[in-house]
């Protein structure tokens, strides 16, 4: 059964998660007060609709569907916002994440019920941030303050070697969890197979152990 969320607030975030929900398989309900920001996505997700996120009739509008989530993706308004999450607690939605732009709105946010609280701005900026100090990675996406997954692009000692030549996580204390070459990427990669010289690692560890990589 396809899984189905409800996105409120349409701004570059909101858009973003609801386009890309709907893109792997999941049925969408955009909702937003701007209907300019609706018409931009009303062609994209399965429904879209001009309403005030912190209505608390909003719910009964969307009907009795059972939603596995939702996204409070407009952080300008923290009443809204709170409005919005107790809504969806007494809807009964299982998982809420929501947005916002410091650490005492996420604070109220998870007080009143948030599963997640998210800083897209912030989070960006590190990630960028490590990227620009990190020349030989391609991506790196931070999943805990010190643990993180990135994209790295092949070591020139490494190329020609295998994945059980290098023994990269007793070396190195890192996992290669995949790799990338051109558009195709192997998640399992043959430990026996040389790597190339536009190979893609995909490594999951400590920080301090993916820099000195």
């Amino acid at each position: 059964m396809r899984k189905q969320f409800i996105v409120l607030g349409l701004g570059s975030f909101g858009a973003s998660v609801a386009v890309t929900l709907q893109r792997l398989g999941c049925d969408v309900v955009a909702v937003d007060q701007d209907m300019e920001r609706i018409e931009d996505v009303a062609d994209k997700v399965t429904y879209a609709m001009q309403a005030d996120i912190g209505d608390p009739e909003l719910f009964e509008t969307l009907g009795s569907k059972n939603f596995d989530g939702i996204v409070i993706a407009s952080s300008e308004n923290l009443e809204g916002s709170i409005m919005a999450v107790l809504a969806a607690k007494e809807a009964g939605i299982p998982y809420i994440l929501c947005k916002a732009h410091n650490k005492r709105y996420a604070d109220v946010l998870r007080k009143v019920g948030a599963d997640a609280v998210v800083f897209p701005e912030k989070e960006m900026g590190r990630r960028i941030a490590k990227n620009l100090v990190s020349a030989n990675l391609a991506d790196w996406i931070e999943l805990s303050p010190d643990y993180s997954m990135v994209e790295a692009v092949i070591p020139k000692k490494w190329i020609g070697k295998t994945l059980k030549e290098l023994n990269v996580r007793k070396t190195y204390g890192v996992n290669v969890v995949g790799i990338r070459e051109g558009g195709r990427v192997e998640i399992t990669p043959n430990p026996d197979t040389p790597l190339g010289p536009d190979t893609i690692l995909m490594l999951v560890g400590a920080d301090e152990a993916l820099k000195r990589i």
